[in-house]
């Protein structure tokens, strides 16, 4: 099954979304198929987002007419940004995906699973309104997003900026046609087709030859995030394992310290007993010179019997603890490795696929990928004609 990806952008209607009114085309009685991810005011979203920032700010300005009283008020009057962006995601058309039937259902599923991950894929655009309708033709998504950048040196450190936001994520523009947006909206195309295709789906691309590449380089891409997130964890764990062997060998010097109390202590003169001066007498010689020594004895003994037994405890526990994090070192460095083996597959296949495609032309290597697609789907029906008749 072929189906094409359609993404709009929106007017930002988020009444309309959340449907707290109704246009013509929305057929009510469907309306509780609807999905409501999230619908937070926007005034709130941005007081989250600002409100520190906006103070650090106006502390800075020795000037009154500098300051800036309400963000919101600025960004709304403002000719350069907006207040926040829609993005519409859809999958086919009312023809092949109508939310009335079977593959609308589908639809539904698909980007219910594509948006899960729409936050985490974007952490620079902070969602405050998404909506997945079936009660129109076709089902599709409604996602609304503050875009933000952080760490600026000009203005608020934190402030509105959908082209700062989207490089802060990998996306820089370069021509006129491939602008940050541009190559952004790509990128969820190919996530989207991604999911898509764990169903059954490929993405159809009207009018363009890179069909099969997309997903090909979003899979490579997300191992190479995978990779890279593993790596920080191998690092972590590293610096973990460091800092527990550090401590391992202060408690071995420890250990080591208290097998020199011995000898300490019998060249210390606070614990020894002198001779008794002349005509003192045996009882003023216990009570004022021998027992005080006793008794310092007394708390020495019990003071280092307990610090040895809390040490000897300790250890143990540091020593387990750095043969679980060798362990977990050696796990997650195997993963990583065998992911960097994959990405690398998936880069050769891809560079593979894109000579193909130059060396016998566009057109003979789509014709030869749909012919090996119905060799396939014929073999699969066939192999399930025959388990049919089998069990019958």
């Amino acid at each position: 099954m072929n189906r094409t990806i359609s993404a709009m952008v929106g007017k930002g209607s988020v009444n309309h979304n959340s449907r707290k009114f109704k246009a013509e085309n929305v057929d009510g009685s469907r309306t509780y198929l609807n999905i409501d991810y999230c619908n937070e005011p926007i005034k709130k979203i941005y007081h989250e987002l600002f409100d520190d920032a906006l103070k650090r700010y106006n502390e800075k300005q020795t000037r009154a007419d500098r300051k800036i009283a309400n963000y919101y008020e600025k960004i709304r009057n403002s000719k350069q940004e907006k207040l926040f962006h829609e993005l519409i995601l859809q999958i086919g058309d009312k023809e092949n995906m109508s939310a009335e039937s079977e593959n609308g259902e589908l639809a539904r599923q698909i980007l219910d699973e594509y948006y899960r991950g729409f936050q985490e894929r974007n952490p620079n655009l902070k969602v405050f309104s998404a909506h997945l309708h079936m009660d129109e033709a076709t089902p599709h998504l409604h996602i609304d997003f503050v875009p933000f950048t952080t760490g600026s040196k000009r203005g608020l450190d934190t402030r509105i900026s959908l082209k700062q936001a989207l490089a802060a994520q990998g996306f820089k523009g370069g021509t006129r046609g491939d602008t940050e947006w541009n190559q952004w909206v790509n990128a969820e195309k190919s996530a989207l087709a991604f999911v898509m295709e764990r169903h059954g789906i490929e993405w159809e691309h009207k009018g363009s030859h890179e069909k099969h590449l997309s997903v090909l380089d979003y899979k490579k891409q997300e191992r190479e995030k995978e990779v890279t997130k593993l790596g920080d964890e191998i690092n972590k764990k590293k610096d973990k394992l460091e800092l527990v062997n550090a401590r391992i060998g202060n408690l071995i010097d420890c250990e080591k310290s208290l097998e020199n109390v011995k000898e300490n202590f019998e060249d210390d003169l606070q614990y020894q007993l002198p001779e008794p001066p002349a005509l003192m007498s045996a009882k003023t010689y216990k009570t004022k010179i021998a027992q005080p020594i006793i008794n310092a004895l007394k708390e020495l003994v019990q003071g280092v019997v307990i610090k040895y037994f809390k040490m000897k405890s300790t250890l143990e526990e540091w020593r387990q603890a750095n043969q679980s994090l060798y362990q977990d070192n050696i796990r997650l460095s195997e993963r990583a490795k065998n992911l960097e083996n994959i990405n690398a597959s998936q880069k050769t296949e891809l560079q593979d696929y894109k000579l193909l495609r130059k060396v016998f032309g566009h057109k003979q290597i789509d014709t030869m990928l749909e012919q090996a697609k119905e060799i396939t789907q014929s073999k699969k029906r066939g192999s399930c004609f025959r388990n049919d008749k089998n069990e019958r």
